[in-house]
């Protein structure tokens, strides 16, 4: 059985394919510019974990991020950004997206510069995952931190990941699982080490989902107006 790990990327999509066993191993490493080049790259897999929004709410009301900042709490909950409402996607400036998002949102909160500009890539998954609710059997959101929260036993990492000590602390996590010597695996260009290793957090995730093992946040998601439960699994 293979699984995929995604993570953003100046490229697109950095995908890591991995074999589940006893312990996972990496089958390939590669970036893909579309949400579509991932799921026609990834058809074997049985399950694909990407770092992303799926099920966007229409007033803001959307509780993964929510939940997410309370785990993540207080060490790195700062890493969960608020999922934009669907109506920002189709923004075309920042200011326009804020005005968007005050208009439609029930606390009138405005769209937040880190989630504008993954609005790109949102919508990149949102137009494939809406048009198509039934591939959220296979296509689940999870966030890095949560994975790597939940992979060390529900406690907090020390270190922001772009720092030495935080690629460090994940390493170790994710050796403890995956059979490669993941620090020796090189990182495709225009991509960082840590976007690597979210990747394989996001792939040990999608073994973990694959195997029934999975749990969510909230643990009763509510569906979206196109039907896509709005969920962070890890």
């Amino acid at each position: 059985m293979e699984v995929a790990g995604v993570d953003g990327c100046p490229g697109g999509w950095l995908v890591v394919r991995a074999l589940v066993s006893e312990r996972l191993r990496v089958l390939s490493i590669n970036v893909q510019p579309d949400f579509t080049q991932v799921l026609s790259r990834a058809d074997e897999c049985a399950t694909i974990a990407i770092d992303i929004p799926i099920g966007l709410s229409e007033d803001g009301r959307r509780e993964p991020e929510t939940e997410a900042r309370r785990v993540l709490s207080p060490l790195r909950h700062s890493s969960v950004f608020p999922a934009p409402v669907r109506a920002v996607l189709g923004a075309g400036s920042y200011r326009e997206a804020c005005a968007i998002s005050a208009g439609a949102r029930r606390d009138g909160k405005k769209v937040s510069k880190q989630t504008y500009f993954l609005t790109d890539k949102i919508a990149d998954v949102d137009r494939v995952m809406s048009g198509d609710p039934s591939l959220q059997a296979r296509v689940i959101e999870v966030h890095p931190e949560v994975c790597f929260w939940a992979l060390s036993g529900h406690q907090l990492l020390r270190n922001y990941k772009k720092t030495p000590a935080g690629r460090v602390e994940r390493a170790q996590l994710l050796s403890s699982v995956f059979a490669d010597d993941l620090a020796s695996l090189h990182p495709p260009a225009g991509t960082a080490r840590h976007d690597l290793y979210d990747a394989c957090a996001a792939a040990w995730t999608a073994a973990r989902h694959a195997r029934g093992e999975a749990e969510r946040l909230p643990p009763e998601p509510r569906l979206d107006s196109h039907g896509l439960r709005m969920e962070i699994v890890y």
